[in-house]
């Protein structure tokens, strides 16, 4: 070889090598978000359409390992409008767009995509108080890296290309049920990456994105006047890896008139043996604004020196003048 490594090469080839490995090794990860119903689309496509109002439009914003110099960060864009509603509003059909982009490190290693929803919802028994939304999505992405900052001391010519397309599909169901005028349940599960696509940056088919699997289940019971109590449990697998959470929130209703509707929600969600994520959400008439952050307890918490990530959302649903703003189908929820 000639000449000697600097330091910078030396290190900038094994961050490379060992980001290239991790790649191979999990066959790739999906966009991860922890606040689950502040823009429930964003985890079960069957959930698009699945409320009160004539369109829903959100913005997703997260920051992990801050404590890392150029740290990942991921945005979402979603917008959902009913196009057919059923007599009595007991069905319809909607359609929904998602757009996200994550990027991280020197190499600005991160994926992007759009995919669309088609979804439908229907009463189970002529009632809305016994409701199944199904859907589909489809879309394309790109995950790849900027070679502009490498300096391996070989080259990397061994690359063919720096950028890979792929082509996504995924599945989702929810469910809701008004148990009793104090209590209502809601449940879902979603698959995605079904075709498990391909991506290789060597002009290999052996790197490909895991299907991924989500499910949860949340009730609200109104405990006191105008405050309820909310307990959640989900669990979500992708590859090898799986994550369970489980907690609760409490929400306080300030206001419920139809022009002036106010609440409050802060709550605590555990994923087992990895974080704590406090949420705090503001609804104010169509809007809604969130704010959670992950405090990290595993073993990762010596690599983050503890600084966990925090993630923002805003959602905004369009609904007629003297339309109640809560969220159908649940008149809590």
């Amino acid at each position: 070889m000639a000449g000697s490594l600097s330091t910078r090469q030396v290190a900038t080839t094994l961050i490379f090598a060992v980001a290239m490995a991790l790649n191979y090794v999990t066959n790739g990860q999906d966009i991860h978000f922890s606040q689950i119903d502040i823009n429930p689309v964003l985890y079960n496509p069957a959930y698009c359409g699945f409320f009160d109002g004539e369109g829903r439009f959100g913005a997703t914003y997260r920051n992990q390992w801050a404590s890392v110099s150029r740290p990942f960060q991921t945005l979402a864009a979603t917008a959902e409008v009913p196009l057919i509603h059923g007599r009595g509003a007991l069905s319809g059909f909607s359609l929904g767009v998602v757009a996200n982009a994550d990027r991280a490190g020197s190499l600005n290693y991160g994926s992007g995509g759009a995919e669309v929803i088609a979804a439908y919802f229907i009463s189970l028994n002529g009632h809305s108080d016994n409701l199944l939304s199904v859907a589909l999505q489809g879309g394309v992405a790109q995950v790849g890296f900027d070679d502009e900052n490498i300096d391996l001391a070989e080259g990397h010519e061994n690359f063919e290309t720096t950028r890979a397309n792929l082509f996504t599909m995924g599945i989702g169901a929810a469910w809701f049920r008004q148990l009793t005028d104090e209590l209502c349940l809601k449940a879902g599960v979603a698959a995605f990456n079904l075709n498990q696509p391909s991506y290789s940056y060597l002009g290999s088919d052996e790197n490909r994105l895991a299907r991924r699997l989500n499910t949860y289940v949340r009730a609200e019971w109104q405990c006191w006047p105008r405050v309820s109590l909310m307990p959640i449990a989900g669990y979500q697998r992708q590859g090898q890896y799986n994550e369970a959470f489980y907690g609760a929130d409490v929400r306080w209703y300030i206001n419920e008139s139809p022009l002036h509707y106010t609440a409050f929600t802060a709550g605590v969600t555990l994923r087992h043996a990895d974080a704590a994520v406090v949420t705090a959400a503001l609804e104010r008439g169509p809007f809604t604004f969130a704010f959670s952050y992950d405090a990290n307890f595993s073993r990762l918490a010596k690599a983050s020196h503890s600084i966990g990530s925090f993630e923002v959302g805003i959602v905004y649903r369009l609904a007629k003048a003297a339309q109640r703003y809560r969220a159908l189908p649940c008149p809590i929820i």
